[in-house]
C-alpha cells in the first residue's frame, strides 16, 4: 500500500494504466470504485471499475444535465463533504466541466511557476516562498497560488478522496473544490481515528431504582409537553453497544445502509483529518491545509449544511428540524434538542448549548428567591427605622458639604429617597441570599458535572480523550523548521527540534508586559471618570438651573456608570484583538494550547475591564476620604468623593444594573442581530439588486455557494466569555443586587434562541469536534464561585451597614432596638476648623448661620481631648466586620464542601450501566473468539479427513488430539 507522496514532484500516476483505469492526464472527474453505490470489499476488489467522464454530466452549453440544489456533485449521486474556496482571477461564464489532475500537467505547470518566479526576481534569489509565508497574509502571486493548490489537490488524490472543480459559479472571482470521501477512505480513516460506532449488538437501558432517579423520572413525565419533538432527545430505552470502528470487525457493525452508518458530521470530520494531514511540501518548508488558508491559497474551507430552511421544495432535514424546534423564538419556553445538536454540529456545539441550558434552568431558583428578597425589601421599607429617622422632619441635621466652597451645607432629610431605597437592597435578607448563591453555585457545578456524565454515557464519550493527540499548528512547525535551518549543522542527526521556553521568553515577556500595561490602563480609565463624577458634581452645584441643582446624586450616578458601560464595550473589543495577538506571538504547539492560553489572556482583561469599576464602588469609595477640615485630594485639588449617608451600596447596584443591563442588551443582543443585519445590508447595496432580485438569485445558489455567503465559525470561546462575565456578575456582587439572576433568566431565554437561529442560519457550519467536557471554562467557573464567597463577605460587611446596624442594637442601643442608630454613626465637626479656602461660599444657604455640622463617620467630637480621632466604636464594628467574614467565608466553604461531597459526580444508574456495558463487550469479543476457534477446528479436522489416503504422504497427526475416522463420517 503506497503513501501519499509529500514532494511535488509526482512520476508516476496514482493507478496503472489500463484499458479499466481512468489516465490522469485525460478530462475525467476521478471516481475510484469505491463509491458509496458500489459494493466494496475490504480485499480491495470491486464489482465496478468505471469512471464517469464529465462530458457526460454537462450539456452542451455547460449546464449540468442533473441539476441537483443539494450537497452532492455534479452526478447528483456523492455527497460534497467537504468545500475549499479559493480566488480565481477570471470567473467564467460556463462552468468549468472538469479540472485536469495529470502528472506531466502539473510538472510542466510547476516547471513554468518556477521559471517565472525566477524571472521576475533575479536580483533577490533569497526571497523565497518558505521565508516569505511567515507573514500570515503574504501575497503570493495568483500563478504561485495555483501552483500550490494543484499539489495539495494531488495529494488529497493521493489519499482517495474524490475532487470536483466548480470555477464557474455566480459568486464572482471564487472558484470551489468540493471533496467527496468515498466508503473505502470512510472505513479507513474511521479506524485511524478510533472513532466508536454503533454495534450490532443492543441491550436494553434500565432506570435507576433509587429516589433521586424516580423524581427525576417524574419530573420528565411532568414536564412532557416542554421537551421538543426531535426522536433525538427521547430516552433511549436501548442502546447500542459501540467500539472503535475497525475494517476487520466489520461484521460486528450494523452496515445494511452505508449512506447512514457515517452521517454527515462524521464525514465532515473525516475529512477535515485528512486535509490536516496532507501536506503541501517544496524544499524544507511543509504546508498543510491551515498554512494554505493562512497564506491565501485558499479563502475558506467548510462543511456544508444538510439543506433549505424555508420553501415549498425544502426536504426533511436535520437542519429544518433544528430550524423548527430549536432556533425559532415560538419554542422560547422548550428544553432544547440536545441530543440533535450534537448529531448536527458535533460534541463541542452540543456540550455548549447543554451547559447553556443547565446554567438557565438553574437560574430558576435563583431569580425566584432573588425576587422574594426585594420584595421582602419593598414590603419592610416602611418598617425601617433607620430610614425613617432620615426621613423625619423634625430630626433637625445639617450635614457638612460634600465639596469644597461650591457646595453648602445640606439636610439629612433630602436623602430620604435614597435611603428608603438603599433598604430595597440592604436588609437582612440579602445576606441569607448571598448564603443561598454561594450553595447554588455549588449546586450548579455538581448538576452539570452529573448531566455531563449522562451525556457522555449517551454519547459514547466515556473512554474519549485517553489516546487522543492533537495536531500541530502550522505557525509552530514554521517556527520549527526556521530553527531546524538556522541550527543545520550544530543539531546532531536524530534529534527532534523544538522550541523551548527559551526560544518563547521574548514573547513572554512581550505578554507579562502587555498585560500589566493594559491593566494599568483600566485602572487609570476608572480613575478619569471617578474624576469625572467628582468635577461634574462640583459643577452641578455650581449651576444656576434649579433642575440640575436638585438631581445632583442621580444625574453623576448614572452618567457615570453609562460612561463606564460604553468603555467596557469598547476595551472587550479591543482587549479581545490584543490576547489574540499575544497568544500569536507565544507560538503555541497544538490548537487545544492555543485557545487554553488565548481564554486565560481574554478573561483577565476582559474581566479586569468589567469589574474594575464595580470593585471601588464596593470597597473604595468613601474610604480614601478623609474628614472636614482634613480631606484627601488628588491631581491637586480634586477631593475624593464620598458615600451617600446610606452607603455606597446603592450606587454599587446602578452600577450592577447598568453594566449587566447593557453588556447583555447591547454587546450580547443587539451586537448579535445588528451586525449580521448590517453586513447583510452593505451586501445587497454592493450587489445593486434589489430584494426581490436576490431572493430569485439565492434560490437558483447551490448549496456551497449559499453557505458560502454565510459568516465563517469563529468558535465558542465568545460565546462561553459573555456566559462566564454573567456568571460573575450573578455570583460576586449578589449581595448588593439580588434582581441579577432573574436579569441573567430572562437574557439567557433570548440568548439561547439567538444563538440557535445564528448557528442554523447565519454561520457556516463547524467541524464536528468532539469533547467530553466544557474544558479550562469549568475551572474558571469553579474559581469564580470560590472567589464569590470572598467578595460576597466583604460586600456584606464592609459595603452595607448590615454590622453596623448589629453592633448598635447589641451593644450601644439603649432599648435594643434601632432607635437613634442615624445619631450614633454621624460624627461632629466644628465648621471653624475648616481648612482656608475650603469653607462653603455660601455659608447662609440654609437660612440660618451653621456652628457645627455631622458627618458620616466615627470620630471623637471637637470637644474631646482627642478631637477627631477614630472612636472606640470604630474599632469595635473593625473586628466584628473581620468577625464576620471568617466566619461568614468558612461557614459557607464548608457547607459547600459538603454538598460537594455529598452529591456524586457519576449518576448512579450511569455508573451501572457504564459497567454493564463493559460486561457485555467483553461477553460479546468472548463469543467472538470462540466462535472463530469453532470455525478453525472445524476446518482443521476437514482438512485431516480430506488428506490423501496414503499413509506416508499424509502429515502425522498429533497424540494429543487423535482423528479417529467416525469424525469424518
Amino acid at each position: 500500500m503506497s503513501t501519499p507522496p509529500l514532494a511535488c514532484e509526482h512520476s508516476c500516476s496514482l493507478q496503472p494504466e489500463g484499458p479499466d483505469m481512468m489516465r490522469r492526464n485525460d478530462n475525467y472527474l476521478p471516481v475510484p470504485g469505491e463509491d458509496k453505490n458500489l459494493d466494496v470489499d475490504f480485499n480491495g476488489t470491486s464489482k465496478s471499475k468505471e469512471s464517469i467522464p464529465m462530458k457526460n454530466l454537462y450539456a452542451d452549453d455547460g449546464s449540468p444535465l442533473y441539476p441537483r440544489l443539494g450537497p452532492y456533485f455534479s452526478d447528483g449521486q456523492r455527497r460534497v463533504d467537504y468545500v475549499l474556496a479559493y480566488h480565481i482571477q477570471k470567473p467564467s461564464s460556463i462552468r468549468r466541466p472538469s479540472s485536469r489532475f495529470g502528472d506531466n500537467n502539473f510538472i510542466q505547470r510547476l516547471r513554468r511557476s518556477m521559471s517565472m518566479r525566477s524571472s521576475r526576481a533575479p536580483l533577490q534569489p533569497k526571497e523565497d516562498p518558505e521565508i516569505a509565508a511567515q507573514k500570515q497574509r503574504t501575497d503570493y502571486h495568483e500563478d504561485d497560488k495555483r501552483f500550490r493548490r494543484e499539489e495539495f489537490e494531488e495529494n488529497l488524490l493521493e489519499t482517495g478522496l474524490e475532487l470536483e472543480k466548480d470555477e464557474g459559479s455566480k459568486i464572482p472571482g471564487i472558484g470551489f473544490l468540493k471533496i467527496h470521501a468515498p466508503w473505502k477512505v470512510l472505513c479507513r480513516e474511521a479506524e485511524f481515528m478510533k472513532l466508536k460506532m454503533p454495534t450490532k449488538k443492543v441491550y436494553e437501558v434500565k432506570q435507576g431504582s433509587n429516589l433521586v432517579e424516580k423524581i427525576r423520572l417524574f419530573i420528565h413525565k411532568v414536564t412532557a409537553p416542554l421537551h421538543p419533538k426531535v426522536d433525538a432527545n427521547r430516552p433511549q430505552s436501548v442502546k447500542s453497544l459501540s467500539h472503535p470502528f475497525s475494517r476487520e470487525k466489520q461484521h460486528l457493525f450494523d452496515l445494511s445502509d452505508r449512506d447512514k452508518f457515517f452521517d454527515t458530521k462524521t464525514r465532515s470530520s473525516i475529512v477535515y483529518e485528512v486535509l490536516k494531514r496532507t501536506r503541501c511540501t517544496r524544499a524544507k518548508y511543509s504546508m498543510g491545509i491551515t498554512s494554505l488558508l493562512a497564506n491565501g491559497v485558499y479563502t475558506s474551507a467548510y462543511p456544508l449544511h444538510d439543506g433549505e430552511i424555508e420553501g415549498i421544495n425544502a426536504e426533511p432535514n436535520d437542519r429544518k428540524l433544528l430550524y423548527e424546534e430549536w432556533a425559532s423564538y415560538s419554542v422560547f419556553y422548550k428544553y432544547q434538542p440536545i441530543g440533535l445538536i450534537r448529531k448536527y454540529f458535533g460534541e463541542k456545539v452540543g456540550l455548549y448549548f447543554a451547559w447553556l441550558g443547565v446554567y438557565t434552568q438553574m437560574l430558576i431558583p435563583a431569580a425566584i428567591v432573588g425576587v422574594i428578597v426585594f420584595l421582602y425589601g419593598c414590603a419592610t421599607v416602611d418598617d425601617n427605622i433607620p430610614s425613617m429617622e432620615i426621613c423625619d422632619h423634625r430630626n433637625n441635621i445639617t450635614m457638612c458639604p460634600l465639596c469644597d466652597r461650591a457646595c453648602s451645607y445640606w439636610k439629612l432629610v433630602t436623602a430620604c429617597g435614597t435611603a428608603r431605597a438603599s433598604h430595597l437592597f440592604d436588609n437582612p435578607a440579602t445576606v441569607f441570599f448571598s448564603i443561598f448563591m454561594a450553595l447554588w453555585a455549588v449546586l450548579f457545578m455538581e448538576h452539570w458535572k452529573r448531566r455531563q456524565m449522562r451525556l457522555n454515557y449517551v454519547w459514547d464519550l466515556t473512554g474519549f480523550g485517553e489516546e487522543e493527540e492533537d495536531h500541530n499548528r502550522a505557525e509552530y512547525e514554521f517556527r520549527v523548521m526556521q530553527k531546524t535551518l538556522k541550527h543545520e549543522h550544530s543539531t546532531p542527526k536524530g534529534e527532534k527540534v523544538k522550541l523551548t521556553c527559551t526560544d518563547r521568553m521574548p514573547a513572554y515577556l512581550t505578554t507579562v508586559v502587555m498585560m500589566g500595561f493594559l491593566i494599568a490602563v483600566t485602572f487609570a480609565i476608572v480613575f478619569g471618570v471617578i474624576l469625572y463624577r467628582i468635577s461634574i458634581k462640583a459643577a452641578l452645584h455650581m449651576s444656576n438651573y434649579p433642575a440640575a441643582r436638585s438631581n445632583i446624586r442621580a444625574t453623576v450616578k448614572t452618567t457615570a456608570a453609562i460612561i463606564n458601560l460604553i468603555i467596557i464595550i469598547i476595551l472587550d473589543e479591543i482587549y479581545a484583538a490584543i490576547a489574540r495577538w499575544l497568544t500569536t506571538l507565544e507560538v503555541p504547539k497544538t490548537d487545544k494550547s492555543f485557545e487554553e492560553r488565548l481564554i486565560f489572556k481574554t478573561f483577565i482583561l476582559k474581566f479586569v475591564n468589567a469589574f474594575t469599576p464595580i470593585v471601588y464602588l464596593a470597597f473604595f469609595r468613601g474610604r480614601l476620604v478623609g474628614r472636614p477640615g482634613n480631606y484627601l485630594y488628588v491631581v491637586g485639588s480634586y477631593r475624593m468623593e464620598e458615600c451617600a449617608h446610606a452607603g455606597c451600596l446603592m450606587e454599587l447596584c446602578i452600577q450592577l444594573c447598568i453594566t449587566m443591563l447593557g453588556k447583555q442588551l447591547i454587546q450580547n443582543n443587539l451586537f448579535e442581530i445588528g451586525i449580521p443585519k448590517l453586513k447583510k445590508l452593505l451586501r445587497r447595496r454592493k450587489s445593486e439588486l434589489d430584494s426581490k432580485q436576490e431572493e430569485e438569485l439565492n434560490k437558483t445558489l447551490q448549496r456551497h455557494e449559499r453557505d458560502h455567503i454565510l459568516g465563517p465559525f469563529v468558535g465558542l470561546s465568545p460565546e462561553y466569555m459573555e456566559m462566564i462575565i454573567q456568571f460573575g456578575m450573578v455570583t460576586l456582587f449578589v449581595a448588593s443586587f439580588p434582581l441579577a439572576p432573574l436579569f441573567a433568566l430572562l437574557n439567557n431565554i433570548i440568548e439561547i434562541r439567538l444563538d440557535a437561529k445564528k448557528f442554523v442560519m447565519e454561520l457556516r457550519r463547524p467541524i464536528a469536534a468532539k469533547a467530553k467536557d466544557i474544558g479550562i471554562w469549568y475551572n474558571l467557573l469553579r474559581g469564580l464561585s470560590k472567589v464569590a464567597v470572598i467578595v460576597n463577605a466583604f460586600v456584606i460587611s464592609f459595603t452595607s451597614d448590615f454590622i453596623p446596624r448589629l453592633v448598635y442594637q447589641y451593644m450601644y442601643s439603649p432599648d435594643g432596638t434601632m432607635h437613634g442608630f442615624v445619631n450614633h454613626t454621624l460624627s461632629y465637626f466644628n465648621v471653624s476648623d475648616f481648612q482656608p479656602g475650603t469653607a462653603p461660599l455660601q455659608p447662609m444657604h440654609l437660612g440660618y448661620k451653621v456652628d457645627v455640622c455631622r458627618y458620616k463617620d466615627y470620630r471623637e467630637p471637637p470637644w474631646s481631648t482627642t478631637p477627631y480621632e477614630l472612636s472606640k466604636e470604630f474599632w469595635a464594628i473593625l473586628a466584628a466586620r473581620l468577625a464576620f467574614v471568617i466566619v461568614f467565608q468558612n461557614a459557607v466553604m464548608l457547607m459547600s464542601d459538603f454538598v460537594d461531597w455529598l452529591i456524586p459526580d457519576i449518576p448512579k444508574d450511569i455508573s451501572l450501566q457504564m459497567h454493564k456495558e463493559k460486561i457485555l463487550m467483553v461477553e460479546l469479543f468472548m463469543k467472538e473468539e470462540q466462535g472463530k476457534r469453532l470455525a478453525a477446528w472445524d476446518n482443521h479436522n476437514q482438512d485431516n479427513c480430506t488428506s490423501p489416503s496414503s499413509a506416508n504422504e499424509s502429515p502425522p497427526q498429533p497424540r494429543s488430539r487423535p482423528v479417529s475416522n467416525a469424525n469424518c463420517c
